[in-house]
C-alpha cells in the first residue's frame, strides 16, 4: 500500500475512494463507516481504516463546505453538490468509526508508530473528529 502524506487522501486507497464516492454518493461514505463499525470484526485492517479516514474528510467537506483538502475533480463537483441536511445523519457514525481508526484494535496507529510523522497524522485524524463536532 502506497502512502505518500498524512492526509486522508495521500495514499492508494484513499484516492481510490474518491472516485467511489464521486460515482456512488453517499452510499458510499456510509458503507465505509459501516465496515469500520462492524461489530463482527476485531481488528480493523489499514485498508478500512484509510476508507474511513477518507469518507470522513469527505463527509465534513460536504458539511461545511471547506473543500481544500478536496483535490480530486470529480469528487469535489459531488461535495459541492452535496446536500448537508442529507449527510448529516452520518456525522454520529462517522465519529464512532474515527474512534475505532485510532483505537487498539486498528492497524493504521500501528503502521504510524514509527513513522516521523505520526504525531501529524494523528492530529488530522483528531482535526476531523473536531469538525464533526
Amino acid at each position: 500500500m502506497n502512502i505518500w502524506g498524512i492526509g486522508s487522501f495521500e495514499n492508494e486507497v484513499g484516492a481510490a475512494f474518491a472516485q467511489e464516492v464521486a460515482q456512488d454518493g453517499a452510499f458510499a461514505l456510509a458503507e465505509a463507516f459501516d465496515v469500520a463499525l462492524d461489530p463482527d470484526t476485531d481488528f480493523l485492517a489499514a485498508e478500512e481504516g484509510h476508507r474511513t479516514l477518507a469518507a470522513a474528510e469527505v463527509l465534513v467537506a460536504a458539511l461545511t463546505g471547506e473543500t481544500d483538502r478536496i483535490t480530486d475533480a470529480g469528487l469535489r463537483a459531488w461535495v459541492e453538490g452535496a446536500h448537508p441536511a442529507d449527510l448529516e445523519p452520518l456525522r454520529d457514525l462517522a465519529r464512532e468509526a474515527l474512534g475505532r481508526v485510532l483505537g487498539e484494535d486498528s492497524e493504521l496507529p500501528d503502521l504510524w508508530a514509527d513513522e516521523q510523522d505520526a504525531e501529524a497524522w494523528r492530529e488530522d485524524v483528531e482535526r476531523l473528529r473536531a469538525a464533526l463536532g
